[in-house]
């Protein structure tokens, strides 16, 4: 479903990058440990996060340890609060790339990885300091928050995401 609750897109911003080379179900099942120990999600919080609750996440069997991750998420918290300070609200900064309103996907079209949308809002995501967020992961962001609509037209989800 489109998502323009701010917290809500960092969540899954967050969850996007700690599924990079993983599967999906591994975060989905983790999801809710995720939001116990990253203060559920709120970016100020995670945006001071310290060395001390660095190295506790790194210990935490419930969420993905990997160093770069879990640095990439406290770094993203920044970027993101910049984001907002600067467009309002992540959710007008993110829209915007799409014109306000989910990209559908053409009718027999295949579900592509990337495309030339996520590649633009990857680098400029990029560009403003925010890391793990190569197009690939970007278009799987911009799929979960709704910003395209890749389901099947026949699917009883095309016409509730829209």
């Amino acid at each position: 479903m489109p998502v323009h609750d701010d917290r809500r897109f960092f969540e899954f911003l967050v969850l996007e990058g700690a599924q990079a080379g993983l599967s999906w179900d591994t975060i989905l099942a983790k999801r809710e440990h995720y939001r116990k120990v990253l203060d559920a999600f709120d970016p100020v919080k995670i945006s001071r996060y310290g060395s001390r609750k660095r190295q506790q996440l790194l210990r935490d069997p419930g969420i993905v340890r990997n160093r770069l991750k879990i640095a990439s998420t406290v770094t993203n918290a920044k970027a993101f609060l910049a984001v907002q300070k600067e467009f309002g609200s992540f959710a007008a900064y993110a829209w915007a790339f799409v014109g306000g309103k989910p990209v559908r996907r053409r009718r027999g079209a295949r579900v592509p990885a990337r495309t030339t949308l996520s590649d633009a809002l990857s680098k400029d995501l990029k560009r403003r300091g925010f890391r793990f967020v190569g197009s690939t992961i970007v278009y799987a962001f911009m799929q979960a928050t709704g910003l395209v609509n890749d389901h099947a037209h026949d699917c009883f989800r095309y016409k509730s995401r829209t």
